[in-house]
């Protein structure tokens, strides 16, 4: 007889781990208990230099897919690459750091009702709030996909990655990331799904966002020429996003 081949996983939560052993273990506590026997947790290991992956391979849980990069990549091209790693048909992305709420797996996939992707606000906790926080996303302005993608380019629009989950088909046009991108991958998915006039917003807090030295950003007030270079990469992500609308469009027909 032929081996029975494993069901595929119909949650995939994606994680970058970097030097995350303080709190790598109450996260991934906190999403193996919302996600069934079936699906994955798939963590690429960015080269860390304290214990994380020993920690996250000392868990022994076949859910697990502790992936090993072969060099320091950064924050942005581990999360690509543990996108790419995704088998199932709705993906989240998550922080090493933060503590997923009871339901928010159920929850986010229900509230999606139809569309590729759906982002809920925070509730961020463990250090200073800063003016970004105060930032929340309203069930209203689903819809307003162009207010929504000119928010994300002046800045007034903001989604956090670790409150958002996609569905597999639009990773299609998701990956792989620009060449050019340095950060912000959360924005470059948001802006897929808004040119693409398929995402959700969700009013409620699904995590607990941790706030911390390591990923408090920006540090401080951003220099001019920061700030215009980074709009000027949102706004190439706008027309990279529209030409591969249009791209898997034709390929589709």
């Amino acid at each position: 007889m032929e081996p029975e081949t494993a069901p595929k996983p119909r949650v995939s939560v994606c994680m970058a781990a970097y030097n995350g052993a303080r709190h790598i273990e109450e996260q991934i506590d906190s999403i193996l208990s919302e996600i069934g026997p079936h699906d994955e947790l798939v963590v690429v290991n960015d080269c860390s230099t304290d214990e994380t992956s020993q920690l996250v391979a000392g868990i022994n849980d076949p859910r697990i897919r502790l992936i090993q990069a072969e060099r320091n990549n950064g924050y942005v091209r581990t999360f690509e690459r543990a996108l790419g790693e995704a088998r199932g048909e709705f993906v989240f992305l998550s922080d090493q750091d933060d503590v997923w709420l009871p339901g928010r797996v159920d929850r986010m996939i229900s509230a999606m009702d139809g569309k590729n992707m759906v982002v809920s606000n925070c509730r961020h906790f463990d250090g200073p709030l800063g003016s970004f926080h105060e930032i929340r996303l309203r069930s209203k302005d689903s819809t307003h996909n162009l207010r929504n993608i000119l928010g994300i380019v002046v800045g007034y629009r903001l989604h956090w990655g670790c409150a958002m989950a996609l569905r597999q088909e639009i990773l299609q046009q998701v990956l792989p990331f620009p060449s050019y991108m340095t950060e912000s991958h959360d924005q470059w998915v948001a802006t897929v799904g808004n040119v693409n006039r398929s995402i959700i917003y969700m009013e409620e807090d699904t995590i607990l966002h941790r706030l911390h030295g390591g990923n408090l950003t920006p540090h401080g007030i951003r220099s001019a020429s920061k700030i215009v270079r980074a709009r000027i990469a949102f706004l190439r992500n706008v027309v990279e996003a529209v030409r591969r609308r249009f791209r898997h469009a034709r390929t589709a027909q």
